[in-house]
């Protein structure tokens, strides 16, 4: 089986050198993290398309030939005084391929999904786009790259790709058209973990699509249940105009869909938006090579999470009981897919590291007790 592009990346791309990339872009580790797991498919799905266009292919071949040396001295690049000049050569490259618009529009949907800000995913993107081109000539090798090993490598890695594009970030890079030819891969991995394929609605309605899923409630129920409670509610008002006129003087309790917001990261969302990312990882999950294939997303949904955790200390203690009140239902269902997945021969060697800390920070930040050990 060829190997996949995003995963062999993902390996160059080691621990230590994500740490100095974050300290080179004044990031944090976790915003690092998460914008390597944006940029890396993002700029694989990008050059498919281009490659997929008139004259593209030809293009980044010639492009992707010129970084073939790129990777022996990127490490020790990193922080070194020659950086701000790597960073703006790689920008320079990215819009000679695709175009001063598309390169800022992929900037934006970088810096939307991955929190980094414009300036930051842009450099993110300078710094990373030499290197991605230098593992494409790697990967081809003894090969040579031509247009035929170039699109043919490409082509065959679209499905990867599809699945490794954090979720949201895939429907942001089909509005810029930046994702053309991905766009079937990716309903293609959606229909094959079993979700439904129509595109992501907005936050706020998939968290609700979500909750919906998670509790099994027939969409009627949601009818039916409010003209009950309204049935009841005028009778106990009309029967009791003085216990009304009391309780409608109290303030109401908070409400649990309320937002909760800190340092311009919606908490709720982004853990609504993690908790989907793994159901759907876990659920594609067979053998050991889909379990590679898996990794890069739920290394994201863990940098998401632990993202999550680094906040709690801001919220107060309402907020801390919203945020558990969105993990606990989702809980059941993650614990048995990750049972389901570890018990497979192989998987666990390979996702354990990421699986169980994931496990660890969700039942701290739910308030339950956690299973990582617990027999498994």
């Amino acid at each position: 089986m060829a190997t996949n592009l995003v995963s062999y990346m993902m390996q160059f791309l080691t621990p230590d050198m994500i740490g100095r990339i974050a300290g080179a872009l004044g990031l944090n580790r976790n915003d690092a993290q998460s914008g390597v797991n944006a940029v890396v498919p993002a700029l694989l799905a990008a050059f498919s398309g281009l490659a997929d266009k008139p004259g593209g292919a030809q293009s980044l071949v010639n492009t992707v030939k010129q970084q073939s040396g790129v990777l022996d001295n990127f490490a020790s690049m990193i922080g070194g005084n020659n950086l701000s000049s790597f960073i703006e050569r790689g920008s320079s490259l990215l819009t000679s391929l695709l175009g001063s618009h598309d390169q800022s529009a992929l900037t934006g949907a970088v810096a939307r999904f991955a929190g980094l800000g414009q300036n930051k995913a842009s450099s993110l993107l300078g710094m990373l786009t030499p290197v991605v081109m230098g593992l494409i000539s790697r990967q081809i090798g003894t090969r040579g790259v031509d247009i035929g090993s170039l699109t043919s490598l490409l082509a065959s890695q679209k499905e990867q790709i599809a699945q490794a594009l954090p979720n949201g970030l895939g429907e942001l890079l089909d509005r810029t058209g930046l994702s053309s030819g991905l766009e079937s891969a990716r309903r293609a991995t959606t229909a094959a973990t079993g979700q439904f394929t129509q595109p992501t609605p907005p936050p706020r309605e998939r968290e609700r699509a979500d909750r919906d899923t998670t509790f099994g409630i027939p969409n009627w129920a949601y009818w039916a249940l409010p003209l009950l409670a309204l049935g009841g509610l005028l009778w106990y008002l009309l029967g009791r105009p003085a216990e009304h006129e009391r309780v409608a003087q109290e303030p109401a309790p908070a409400a649990q869909s309320q937002s909760v917001t800190v340092g311009g990261v919606d908490i709720k969302n982004t853990i609504g938006d993690s908790l989907s990312d793994l159901r759907t990882s876990l659920q594609g999950i067979t053998d050991v090579s889909s379990a590679r294939a898996a990794l890069p997303k739920l290394e994201a949904a863990r940098t998401q999470i632990d993202r999550v955790s680094s906040l709690v200390g801001q919220l107060t203690p309402d907020q801390r009981k919203v945020v558990a009140a969105a993990i606990a239902p989702a809980m059941p269902a993650i614990n048995r897919l990750t049972d389901k997945v570890l018990d497979i021969p192989g998987v666990g060697d390979v996702l354990r590291p990421t699986i169980d800390p994931v496990k660890t920070t969700l039942a701290d930040l739910s308030g339950q007790p956690s299973t990582v050990g617990s027999g498994r």
